[in-house]
């Protein structure tokens, strides 16, 4: 292969992009093999086949309807992983409904917001997940629907959401249950379904998801049938799945990576979904590739290194598993050598993107040699584009770290009512800024440095936190760490991290310091230290550093440096 002169690489592919709806898919994966095993569902005892889940997809898509939904109509899902996510999922699609993803970890403010910004029409929540009461910040924000007549709710701090429906077939006051919603329907019902659904367009909006919203309000990505269709199926030739593979999913629905590298991968293919829990459980995710003989895994690193460490890891049989992906934020390389080594896991990939870009732009080949998929995020997708770029937004050569940007059939239609947003996001070029640091290499491999606003900039050197984090994984004593930056007068930052130890493990703030002089530039060594025993996490297991960064300013009583 020829290698690169500048940092720009384009996913050339034979394989034709899919023109299909999610809808069009579904009826045709279910044409051909209406007996597979389509969805598992340990905790709720359910196993459909595909023909199955059609059947209750468009059970659920002609109720809506019939409450007097239409095309575009806004439908909200605010509920952990369950089948009737997966119902709503499938469901919304056949309809033409948009589904907006509910973090199943909002809280009353933040639900709020989601439920006015996408203007939701319809709501399907669960009673609540954990400790979160789902129905409380309903009546907290619609105090109404108690008095409500179900299907018939008007709202002042809600004005355009109407219908609620909850799971389950018990009775809630202004509510539907979804159980008498998704009754089943007639065979005319069907035909009328079909026929209005071929009559949607692979380039309707069919999905809203919010952004994390770290800095600002979150931000509704929209995205398409044809963003999300053909990125589930190139992320599932990328794993090699077949419909004889079964795929465990213990990440969540509501985010990309469950409903697309997860859902969407396995029905572009024909493969079996399995839930193992409503929320990550490490022994239920190996319970159910065990039982299940499941051949593939998906997690972020956080949930691979809560299942190695467990103290029952030695008891399970994982000899089933083959494929999987670990994403979702970097990946240490020594929880991806021990993920090959001790779950067999020989094909285990890698990815990388965004929900703003459907959302995997670069995924690891299962043939590539070891040293790549443990060192990099693997090439471009097919038919996707992407450069790295200066300040200025000049291509750089290869190996010179810049911000990457994306283009091609995955980028979103835009931020959900918010276009100065959505100008910021995408330029006139069509590329999306992603605001990641990374490199390509001469042969196309990319390799993520970090975040733009992540970036350490001390005393005017530039410290990557992922470089000192893979870095202090090397070491025996250390089970997770994160590094980020303080503000210094002197310096104008300071590298801090923070350490996980492993069980049992003793280790200190000289000894850290220590083996890092050992063998990295004085300036990357970390002038913070703190041991503790979890991280401020994200629903998805993202390590949310703005708060660590927070709680150490104000431990130590750090201001922001002004610059001019």
């Amino acid at each position: 292969m020829a290698l690169l002169t500048q940092s720009y690489v384009h996913g050339a592919s034979a394989t034709p992009l899919i023109g299909e709806t999610i809808g069009t898919l579904l009826r045709r994966v279910a044409a051909e093999g209406p007996g597979r095993t389509a969805q598992i569902t340990r905790h709720q005892n359910v196993r459909w086949s595909y023909a199955e889940l059609l059947r209750r997809s468009e059970d659920l898509a002609v109720g809506l309807q019939g409450l007097g939904l239409k095309k575009g109509d806004r439908v909200g899902i605010w509920a952990a992983n369950c089948s009737e996510w997966v119902l709503a999922q499938f469901g919304t699609a056949l309809a033409g409904f948009i589904l907006v993803n509910i973090n199943p970890a909002y809280r009353v403010h933040e639900f709020e917001y989601a439920v006015r910004k996408a203007g939701c029409r319809a709501l399907i929540l669960s009673p609540g997940h954990k400790t979160n009461d789902y129905f409380a910040s309903l009546r907290a924000v619609a105090p109404e629907i108690d008095t409500a007549a179900p299907a018939r709710l008007k709202a002042a701090r809600l004005p355009k959401l109407e219908i609620v429906v909850r799971l389950g077939a018990d009775k809630t006051a202004g509510m539907l249950s979804f159980d008498e919603v998704a009754r089943p329907a007639s065979e005319a019902e069907r035909a009328a379904l079909a026929d209005f659904g071929a009559t949607l367009q692979f380039d309707d909006p069919i999905n809203i998801q919010f952004t994390s919203g770290t800095t600002g309000a979150p931000k509704g990505a929209t995205l398409t049938h044809h963003n999300i269709v053909n990125n589930g199926y190139f992320i599932g030739e990328a794993m090699r799945l077949t419909a004889e593979d079964k795929l465990c999913i213990p990440v969540p629905y509501y985010h990309c990576f469950g409903m697309v590298l997860g859902n969407l991968a396995c029905v572009t293919h024909g493969a079996a979904m399995v839930s193992p829990s409503e929320g990550f459980d490490p022994i239920a995710a190996l319970e159910a590739v065990q039982e299940e003989g499941c051949t593939g895994l998906h997690g972020v690193p956080t949930m691979f290194i809560a299942m190695l460490d467990h103290p029952e890891f030695p008891r399970f049989d994982l000899l089933t598993l083959r494929t999987g992906i670990m994403a979702g934020s970097p990946c240490p390389v020594e929880v991806m050598r021990r993920v090959v080594e001790k779950m067999h896991m020989r094909e285990v990939t890698i990815a990388y993107g965004m929900t703003e870009t459907s959302p995997v732009s670069f995924q690891s080949a299962h043939d590539d040699p070891i040293e790549r998929r443990v060192s990099t995020v693997g090439r471009i997708q097919p038919h996707l584009e992407v450069k790295i770029v200066d300040q200025e937004g000049r291509i750089v050569p290869p190996g010179v770290p810049g911000e990457l940007l994306t283009r091609g059939y995955s980028v979103m239609r835009g931020y959900w009512d918010d276009p100065s947003g959505t100008a910021s996001a995408i330029d006139p070029a069509r590329f999306m800024h992603t605001g990641d640091l990374a490199t390509l290499d001469a042969e196309g491999y990319c390799n993520i440095v970090g975040r733009l606003k992540d970036m350490v900039i001390r005393g005017g050197e530039n410290i990557y936190p992922r470089e000192i984090e893979e870095f202090l994984y090397t070491h025996p004593a250390i089970a997770d760490v994160q590094a980020f930056g303080l503000p210094d007068h002197k310096y104008g930052e300071e590298l801090c991290v923070w350490i996980r130890r492993r069980e049992g493990a003793d280790l200190n703030e000289q000894e850290v310091a220590a083996f890092c002089r050992a063998s990295i530039a004085h300036y990357k060594v970390p002038r913070y230290v703190r041991f503790v025993d979890e991280f401020p996490m994200t629903v998805t297991g993202k390590a949310q550093k703005f708060l660590m960064r927070k709680a150490m300013m104000e431990e130590l009583a750090l201001a922001e440096e002004k610059t001019a």
